[in-house]
C-alpha cells in the first residue's frame, strides 16, 4: 500500500495493482465500467471531471487510487454523515482515513491534526469550511505533507450551494495553486470532480471555478432502466397524506418520503404512525447522534420507510430501497435526480411518485406557496448581501469580515465575474463593478416543466442532463406517460 502508483518502465501496469488491491481490500475481483478508466485517470494525476450516475460506484473511484500513493488525498464533502459514512466503510477494511468536521471533540481535532503531520493518512475527508480553517489550513501548508490530490466529492454543491449558504465552496479554485506554493519543486495536486447529477451548464461552472487543467471528462447517462417514475396530482391537503399512505401499503419493502420542510416532516410522521404505520422524521434540526441513529436503523431494515428532508439522501447505500415517495416536488431537477437514485441500487424494479398540487393551486395551493417561499428566502439572503457589497473593502482577507453576510456577497461578486481571488482568503473587487450585475444564480426552470411534460420521462431527464442523443426517441415504457400512451 506503500508503494506510488505511478508508471516507470519497468513496473506493472498501475490498473493490474489497483485491481489485486481492490480484490484484497474490497473483495471484488474486476471493476464496473468506468470505474477502471477514470482510476487509471486518477493514478496518472490527470485533472478530471466525472458524471456517474447513483449507484455507479463513484466513492471507489477515488478511494483506491489514494490508497495506492504515498501521500494524502483531501476529499471535499458537503455533508459529515457523507463523511462518515463513507470513513467508516474504509476503517471497517483497515485502510488509513479520516474525516476533520466541527463536531469532533477538542482533542480529537488535535489528534487528526498530528496525523496530518506524521503523514499517517491516505484519505482525509473535510467540508470546504474546514478546509479554509485556520488550523486544518495551516497543517496542510507544512512542507513536509505530501499531497497528491484534491476530490470534489457531490460537486454540483458547488453550483446550488456556492452563492448562498455555502460561499466557501467558491474559494476552492485557488486550493492548489496556493498549497503549492508551500511544496517542494515538481509536487502535483490533481483535481477531480465527482457528481451523480451535472447538466452542460453546471459541468462548465465546475470546471471554471475548481481551475480544471485539460480535464479528463466521464459523462455517463443517468437512466435507469429498472426505476418507474410516476406524478400523481392531489385536490386536498388531505388526500396528498392519503396517497402517501395508500403508497406505502402497496409498496413492498423499505423506501424515503421526502417533504420540503422540517414541519412537514414531522407532522407526516406523526399522522402515518397514527394510520398504524410508525415511522420517523429526519432533518437537519436533528442532532448528529440523532441522524446517524435513524440512518443505522433504516439500513439495517429497522426502521422499513423515513420521512425525511432533502438532509437524507448524498451518499446513503442501501441497495434494496424500493420506492421513494416526494410529498411534495423538489424545487430542482438535480435534486430530484439525486433523491430517486436512492431507489432500486440493485438494479431490481423499484419506483419514484411525486405528489403535485392539481394544476391550478386554487383548491390546493401548498406546491405554489412552497415555491414562492423558497424563493422568497433565497432573493432576501442575497438582498442582504448585495447591501453589504459596497461596504467591502476593495482588497482584503475573507476572515477579517465578520458579518456572515460577507462571504455570501463575495461569493456574488465573484459568480458575476467582478471578484478575483488570490488565493483562498484574500481577493480583490475589480475596478468599476456594477452592482446591477451582481444577482444571484438563476438556473432555467425545469422542475414544472418536467412535472408537465406528456412525453417519456426519463427522455426529459436525458435531455435537460444533456444527453440529447440517448433521448431520441425514448419510451422508456415504464414511466406513467409511457405506460398511459396509447
Amino acid at each position: 500500500m506503500d508503494a506510488e502508483a505511478t508508471e516507470t518502465p519497468n513496473s506493472p501496469d498501475p490498473l493490474e495493482t489497483a485491481q489485486a488491491e481492490f480484490q484484497r481490500y474490497w473483495g471484488y475481483t474486476d471493476f464496473r465500467p468506468p470505474q477502471a478508466e477514470v482510476i487509471r485517470s486518477l493514478l496518472t494525476r490527470q485533472d478530471a471531471l466525472i458524471v456517474l450516475p447513483t449507484g455507479a460506484g463513484k466513492s471507489l473511484c477515488f478511494q483506491l487510487p489514494a490508497i495506492l500513493q504515498q501521500g494524502l488525498t483531501l476529499v471535499i464533502s458537503p455533508l459529515i454523515a457523507l463523511m462518515e459514512d463513507q470513513v467508516t466503510d474504509l476503517r471497517q477494511r483497515q485502510l488509513p482515513a479520516a474525516s476533520l468536521h466541527g463536531q469532533l471533540s477538542r482533542f480529537e481535532k488535535q489528534r487528526l491534526l498530528g496525523a496530518i503531520e506524521r503523514q499517517q493518512l491516505r484519505l482525509l475527508y473535510l467540508s470546504p469550511e474546514t478546509l479554509l480553517s485556520r488550523a486544518v489550513w495551516e497543517q496542510l501548508c507544512l512542507p513536509q505533507v505530501q499531497i497528491n490530490g484534491l476530490v470534489v466529492d457531490e460537486a454540483h454543491c458547488l453550483v446550488e450551494w456556492g452563492s448562498t449558504f455555502r460561499p466557501s465552496y467558491r474559494r476552492l479554485g485557488t486550493v492548489r495553486s496556493a498549497l503549492l506554493g508551500y511544496k517542494p519543486a515538481g509536487a502535483q495536486i490533481a483535481i477531480a470532480a465527482f457528481t451523480a447529477t451535472a447538466d452542460p451548464a453546471t459541468q462548465g461552472t465546475i470546471q471554471t471555478v475548481l481551475g480544471l487543467q485539460q480535464p479528463k471528462l466521464f459523462r455517463y447517462s443517468p437512466y435507469r432502466a429498472n426505476l418507474a417514475l410516476q406524478i400523481q396530482t392531489v385536490w386536498s391537503a388531505a388526500q396528498r397524506r392519503w396517497q402517501v399512505l395508500r403508497l406505502i401499503e402497496a409498496q413492498s419493502g423499505s423506501g424515503l418520503v421526502y417533504a420540503r420542510t422540517r414541519q412537514d416532516c414531522q407532522q407526516l410522521a406523526t399522522w402515518l404512525t397514527e394510520q398504524g404505520h410508525p415511522t420517523v422524521a429526519y432533518h437537519g434540526g436533528l442532532s448528529a447522534a440523532e441522524r446517524r441513529q435513524l440512518e443505522s436503523q433504516w439500513l439495517a431494515g429497522q426502521q422499513r420507510f423515513v420521512v425525511c428532508t432533502s438532509a437524507f439522501g448524498l451518499g446513503i447505500n442501501k441497495p434494496n430501497c424500493r420506492w421513494i415517495c416526494h410529498f411534495q416536488a423538489p424545487l430542482s431537477l438535480t435534486e430530484y435526480i439525486q433523491e430517486i437514485g436512492r431507489a432500486g441500487r440493485d438494479g431490481q424494479p423499484a419506483i419514484a411518485v411525486t405528489l403535485v398540487s392539481e394544476p391550478t393551486g386554487w383548491l390546493e395551493p401548498s406546491d405554489r406557496d412552497q415555491r414562492r417561499f423558497f424563493a422568497q428566502q433565497l432573493k432576501s439572503q442575497q438582498q442582504a448581501a448585495q447591501k453589504l457589497i459596497p461596504q467591502l473593502p476593495q482588497q482584503g482577507d475573507a476572515r477579517s469580515l465578520n458579518q456572515p453576510e460577507s462571504a455570501i456577497a463575495l461569493a456574488l461578486l465573484h459568480q458575476a465575474g467582478q471578484l478575483t481571488w488570490q488565493d483562498p482568503f484574500h481577493y480583490v473587487i475589480h475596478s468599476g463593478w456594477n452592482q446591477q450585475a451582481i444577482v444571484g444564480a438563476k438556473k432555467p426552470e425545469q422542475m414544472l416543466p418536467y412535472l408537465k411534460t406528456t412525453g417519456c420521462r426519463w427522455g426529459f431527464l436525458l435531455r435537460a442532463f444533456g444527453f440529447g442523443t440517448e433521448s431520441r426517441n425514448l419510451r422508456c415504457q415504464h414511466c406513467d406517460n409511457c405506460r398511459n400512451r396509447p
